[in-house]
């Protein structure tokens, strides 16, 4: 059982002793309005009562504020609207106003016993209120209250102010008492859910089609991922949520679809970090007829766009820093990075056993045994360490080997490549995009080495799709494709360093409660 605080009970028996009922049918409880709409209606007019005074606007909301004046009383209302413009000053600067309103009771306008019941109001109980609106000597525009409702009681005090704001663990575990408590927390998922809104709109526009495709999957593919096993009980088979739904989409392709996009939940078995989640949200789109060069040109539409959408500009404050999102966009190859960074010629970061002689001479200490054999392998290493921290305004990496790119088609320039693309911003990758290889026997062959990777221990290698092959044998369109993190992008625009504060509900260890143990 929960163990509910005596205090808190005791209140709620009280109640029902004189007849109030703490949870009430909301079939009397009709909410007219919002607190954004009446502050928009009655905007620069000076004394609203004047033509409403027979009015009778109701809203609902979450008392937050409470201010028991002898035979009158202030209540503060929050019913969760969002803030909106609603006009502009004498300097002609923009007025914002929403989300609240304020409530003023007089005892003898509303009677002893609706007086009485307002006063035993608690901070955080949330109520149904009708009333006319006024505008106090301060100019706040009111309600003057005519009839109020308790709709649903409390059971818990808020927490301290102070805590709710700071403690990111308490906020993420208890996101119901952070969205109420904290304004910007609100703002942070408004905004989320606009950036989502606009990859829709966006996409949609260029003649995308949205699609969904299985969650749960009899193959794990579509990227270097451990997945999360389960067992289907009727089919008595092992089964993967997916970590990416690209092999899917990309048979959608085949099915004669050209254009195709998700807005998808991917899960991978992976760490937990600051910009990692278990489970977290990727747009991927498939465009055929394209090329990665057409990807590039449509992402950077995608995101400049994105950022003045939101943010209004396309310079984005992060911390100390502020990232630009201007078009063009920088380009460089990966090698050339690396090189850059470390100092080392691109002649030798093409040979792995060169490569391999100056880490060791520059890395006192470490084990050759776990160190990377091959090209590919020895890029990723070298572009984590020297690299991708230190790449702040938007640059796609392109130039990567074949060996880490197995979905990839590979560049006529140089067949030990792929036309690829990572895009990074903020040292983190946002995007990956390529022209998708639609060559079933090369695609089979890719398949292997990922089964032998597999075998040697490689546990976030794929395993081999027969039907996706089958698929590919039917003939693919030339495509392109991309996936982006939108749960890192949300990080971006609302300058978030950690991962959990824009996602509401993040996966974190249980909560052990008192009552855990207990039937």
């Amino acid at each position: 059982m929960y163990h509910f605080d005596p205090e808190w009970i005791g209140k709620v028996a009280q109640m029902r002793e004189r007849g109030e009922e703490p949870w009430p049918d909301a079939s009397e409880l009709t909410v007219t309005d919002t607190s954004t709409e009446l502050h928009a209606r009655f905007f620069g007019i000076e004394a609203p009562e004047e033509d409403h005074a027979e009015a009778n606007f109701a809203i609902g909301g979450r008392l937050i504020f409470k201010n028991v004046m002898g035979k009158a009383m202030f209540l503060r209302v929050n019913d969760g609207a969002a803030s909106k413009i609603i006009g502009t000053d004498e300097s002609g600067e923009s007025v914002s106003a929403g989300g609240f309103i304020q409530l003023y009771v007089r005892k003898n306008e509303v009677g002893e016993e609706l007086f009485d019941a307002l006063k035993r109001l608690d901070v955080g109980d949330i109520i149904w209120a009708s009333g006319y609106p006024m505008r106090t000597r301060t100019g706040e525009l009111t309600l003057r209250l005519q009839n109020a409702k308790l709709a649903s009681k409390i059971l818990t005090p808020f927490p301290d102010r102070w805590k709710s704001v700071t403690d990111i663990e308490m906020r993420s575990r208890q996101r119901y008492v952070d969205l109420l408590m904290n304004e910007t927390t609100r703002e942070t998922f408004r905004t989320r859910s606009a950036v989502v809104r606009f990859i829709r709109n966006f996409f949609e526009s260029r003649d995308f089609m949205e699609v969904e495709t299985p969650m749960l999957q009899n193959k794990a593919g579509g990227a270097a991922a451990r997945p999360f096993v389960t067992h289907h009980n009727a089919l008595d088979i092992e089964m993967f949520m997916r970590v990416a739904p690209e092999l899917y989409l990309k048979r959608l392709v085949v099915g004669g679809f050209p254009r195709v996009f998700e807005i998808n939940r991917n899960f991978r078995n992976e760490g937990i970090s600051q910009k990692h989640n278990p489970e977290f949200t990727m747009l991927e789109y498939y465009y055929a007829w394209a090329t990665v060069e057409d990807l590039v040109v449509l992402q950077e539409q995608l995101l400049s766009e994105l950022a003045v959408s939101v943010n209004g500009s396309t310079e984005i404050p992060f911390g100390d820093k502020v990232i630009s999102f201007s078009r063009p966009f920088r380009r460089a190859d990966m090698d050339e990075l690396i090189a850059d960074a470390t100092g080392w010629s691109r002649e030798m970061l093409s040979d792995p056993d060169l490569t391999l002689a100056e880490y060791v001479s520059t890395h006192e200490g470490a084990d050759i045994s776990k160190l990377p054999t091959t090209v590919g392998k020895w890029w990723e290493l070298l572009f984590d360490e020297y690299v991708e921290d230190n790449l702040i305004d938007p640059t796609f990496v392109t130039g990567f080997p074949a060996e880490i790119s197995p979905l990839a088609r590979r560049s006529d320039d140089d067949p030990e490549r792929v036309d690829r693309f990572e895009l990074i911003i903020n040292g983190w990758e946002i995007v990956n995009g390529f022209t998708e290889l639609n060559d079933p026997v090369d695609q089979a062959g890719r398949f292997e080495q990922q089964v032998k990777a597999r075998a040697d221990g490689d546990d976030e290698a794929m395993g081999f799709d027969h039907d996706y092959i089958r698929a590919l044998t039917y003939g693919m369109p030339p495509t392109a494709g991309a996936g982006m993190g939108i749960d890192r992008l949300v990080m971006l625009l609302t300058a978030k360093p950690s991962i959990r504060e824009v996602i509401l509900f993040p996966t974190m260890r249980p909560e052990r409660f008192d009552t855990d143990d207990v039937e």
